[in-house]
C-alpha cells in the first residue's frame, strides 16, 4: 500500500486553553482549494510582484530587491469566500514577512511577523484616508534563525482569526464581509522561507462562542513594539 503524500494537518494547539490538536477555532475547515509543499520554482499560479522568489533546498525562499524600493511580494489570483489558510515559515536574516489578504479594491487584513513580534490586523485599505488600519493584537517574541514556525488564517463572515504556532487571536469588521482577493506573502529584507501552503473552504465552528471565551479580546493582547536599536557614538 502506497503511503499518502497529504500533507499533515498543521497543528491547532492553544496551550494557554488547552486546546489539542483536533479541536477546532473559528473555522471548520473544508474542501481542499490549493495545496503545496513549494519545493518547486515559484511559477503558475503565483505572480511575482516583487522581490526575488526561487526554490532552494526543496522549500520557496523570498527576498526583496533593493532596486524595488519595495518589500518582496508573491501572491495567487483566487477569489476566496469563507477560508481556511495554513503554511509554515522559516526567518532567516529577513526584517519581516506577512500573509496578507486584499479586498477588491485596496488592502484588507494581514498577520505581520518580525523576530520579536506577531501583529494580527486589519489593513489600512489604501493609507489615504478615511479608512484606518485596527490591530487587534502584538505579541511579543522571540523567533529564532533557523527554526519553522506555523501560521493560519481563518475569516469566517465578518470575523478573522490568526494563530502563529501557539499565540492566537481574533477581531471582528464589517470590511471582511466583502469579496477577498489575492492571499500572498510579502518580505522584507531577505531572506525567509516557506513551505507547507494550503487554502481550504470554511464553515463556522458551532462551538466558537465557546472557544471565543478562552481567547484574548481584541486589543486586549497589546505587547509594545520594540524601540529602534540605538546608534552608538563612536570613540
Amino acid at each position: 500500500m502506497k503511503k499518502s503524500s497529504l500533507i499533515p494537518l498543521l497543528t491547532l494547539a492553544f496551550t494557554a486553553s488547552g486546546y489539542s490538536a483536533d479541536k477546532a477555532l473559528l473555522a471548520i475547515p473544508g474542501k481542499v482549494i490549493i495545496e503545496s509543499k513549494l519545493d518547486a520554482a515559484p511559477g503558475e499560479p503565483w505572480k511575482a510582484a516583487k522581490g526575488k522568489w526561487e526554490a532552494v533546498d526543496g522549500v520557496m525562499r523570498g527576498a526583496e530587491k533593493p532596486e524595488d524600493k519595495h518589500g518582496a511580494v508573491s501572491r495567487l489570483p483566487n477569489k476566496l469566500a469563507d477560508f481556511v489558510l495554513e503554511y509554515e515559515i522559516k526567518l532567516e536574516g529577513a526584517k519581516a514577512s506577512s500573509l496578507s489578504i486584499n479586498a477588491p479594491k485596496g488592502h484588507l487584513a494581514r498577520i505581520n511577523i518580525t523576530q520579536k513580534t506577531i501583529t494580527i490586523q486589519k489593513d489600512d485599505s489604501d493609507h489615504e484616508g478615511p479608512d484606518k488600519a485596527v490591530v487587534f493584537a502584538r505579541f511579543a517574541t522571540d523567533l529564532q534563525p533557523g527554526t519553522w514556525h506555523k501560521v493560519r488564517m481563518e475569516m469566517v463572515g465578518d470575523t478573522l482569526l490568526g494563530k502563529v504556532d501557539d499565540l492566537v487571536a481574533w477581531g471582528s469588521h464589517e470590511a471582511f464581509k466583502q469579496e477577498r482577493v489575492a492571499p500572498g506573502f510579502t518580505v522584507g529584507g531577505e531572506f525567509a522561507f516557506f513551505r507547507n501552503f494550503k487554502i481550504s473552504e470554511a464553515t463556522l465552528n458551532p462551538e466558537w462562542e465557546s472557544v471565543k471565551a478562552t481567547l484574548p479580546k481584541p486589543g486586549e493582547k497589546m505587547d509594545p513594539a520594540p524601540a529602534p536599536a540605538k546608534k552608538t557614538e563612536a570613540k
